[in-house]
């Protein structure tokens, strides 16, 4: 496919490099010739110098041939005049990148207006996944499927668990739940186990269950699951604003810090709810007074990376009961931000990528069983992807045991008339199903691709 993206910062270097990893043919157009030097340098794409919203610009660019325009400048209202201009020239979908909370509760009647194919808030949906960490602190990552009745968490196997030394054959006559583990990270490594793969202590589990009864299982496996009453978060913008307003209606108590008291003024008009503080939050003893040691989750959404995660390391210290949550969007030493125990990580620009990635895959095949939700769910190096099962999928009828699929691909979850169902050999995907399937693999687009 052809893609055109307007706007070459992190989020739009996310974006292409993961366009042109699956073979789109992408073009890239910002106002700084350095930006498009670093990209198109780093990059099999094209680079053009210009505004975004020029129809000269555009066609250089090549919109007249373009499937896809994606826009991600810093400017919502630049981003839409883009879409606006990419459907009057080239006829073609268009996504646009919209962050500011005013426009929010519009956004529907923009999306008609413009004829918007998607509208994006990084910011927003970065909040949501915090949110449903703070619902479920044992989890150090949560995905949802099937409109949020399925979810897949990630969690660590404690010392001295009962999953130590246990096959997953055995997983369920030991903790007495029903349970998949679908994806096994050790040692820097990502294995789709079978039923002979035995666990430790220290792996890193992806699992599918049931809601109802993740309570259990998180008992059984001696990690605590209990419900947050309150919340420390650091730094007062866009995503602290959107994760409060979440966390206030799920009647959970919030505190801001944020030095720049202009913006402290501001939020406290707008969450009367929250309480909030006009300081620095690199002052330690600060933080001690407004209750880090006691407080029951800690989020760091300040702008500056090294500042998060050195006020995570510090939170650890004090308060290692404490659900620690880390934002990061420009340092990519994943391999030693790995050792240190950050909590729970939230990329943005990465959440905006796979929504857009998962509109892309679902483009290229508008008649099968398309891609309907897709996570990378270990840092790049598995995808959980849910596909909507459609009268002609080559899949349906045959049983799970004689249905001939790819290595390293594991169909995990089939949701079926609101129930889940975790499959075994003689199960059969019907159509209408969801299904969700882990895989190492990348670029799958409709679920004739798990086939061998």
């Amino acid at each position: 496919m052809r893609v055109i993206v307007i706007g070459g910062g992190k989020v739009g270097q996310t974006i292409i490099r993961h366009l042109s990893t699956e073979g789109h043919d992408v073009a890239v157009i910002d106002t700084d010739s350095s930006v498009i030097t670093d990209i198109t340098d780093n990059y099999d794409v094209m680079g053009v110098v210009g505004n975004g919203a020029s129809y000269s610009v555009q066609k250089e660019a090549g919109i007249e041939d373009a499937n896809l325009v994606i826009a991600v400048t810093d400017s919502d209202e630049l981003n839409l005049l883009c879409c606006l201009f990419a459907r009057k020239a080239g006829g073609c979908n268009t996504i646009a990148r919209v962050r500011n909370p005013l426009y929010s509760s519009e956004i529907r009647y923009i999306k008609e207006e413009l004829g918007l194919s998607m509208t994006i808030n990084p910011e927003y949906a970065a909040a949501l996944e915090i949110a449903r960490l703070i619902r479920v602190p044992s989890a150090i990552k949560i995905e949802t499927f099937a409109r949020g009745r399925v979810e897949m968490l990630q969690v660590v196997i404690p010392q001295n668990s009962v999953l130590d030394g246990c096959s997953l054959m055995n997983i369920s006559s030991k903790v007495g739940v029903n349970v998949l583990v679908c994806a096994v990270e050790r040692g820097g490594d990502v294995i789709i186990p079978n039923g002979q793969f035995v666990l430790r202590q220290g792996d890193t589990i992806s699992i599918v269950a049931d809601p109802s009864r993740q309570r259990h299982f998180f008992t059984k496996i001696g990690i605590n699951y209990h419900r947050i009453s309150n919340t420390l978060i650091i730094g007062g913008g866009t995503i602290a604003y959107y994760l409060a307003k979440e966390l206030i209606a799920a009647h959970i108590d919030v505190k801001i810090i944020e030095r720049d008291e202009h913006r402290c003024e501001e939020l406290a008009e707008l969450l009367p709810e929250a309480v909030v503080i006009n300081a620095d939050a690199t002052d330690q003893d600060m933080l001690m007074e407004e209750g880090l040691d006691s407080c029951e989750s800690f989020v760091t959404l300040t702008g500056i990376d090294e500042e998060n995660i050195f006020l995570s390391l510090f939170a650890q210290q004090k308060n290692p009961n404490a659900k620690i949550i880390t934002k990061t969007n420009k340092i990519a030493i994943d391999s030693i931000i790995g050792r240190l125990n950050l909590g729970s990580m939230i990329h943005p620009k990465d959440i905006t990528a796979e929504y857009i990635l998962r509109y892309v895959r679902a483009m290229q095949n508008t008649i099968g069983s398309n891609v309907e939700t897709l996570y990378n769910i270990v840092e790049h190096k598995a995808e959980a992807l849910e596909f909507n099962i459609q009268a002609d999928a080559p899949v349906i009828g045959i049983p799970l045991s004689e249905l001939k699929t790819r290595d390293d691909v594991l169909i995990a979850c089939i949701f079926r008339s609101g129930k889940i169902i975790q499959p075994n050999g003689q199960s059969r995907i019907q159509e209408g199903d969801k299904v969700i399937v882990v895989t190492t693999k990348k670029g799958f687009g409709d679920i004739k691709d798990i086939l061998a």
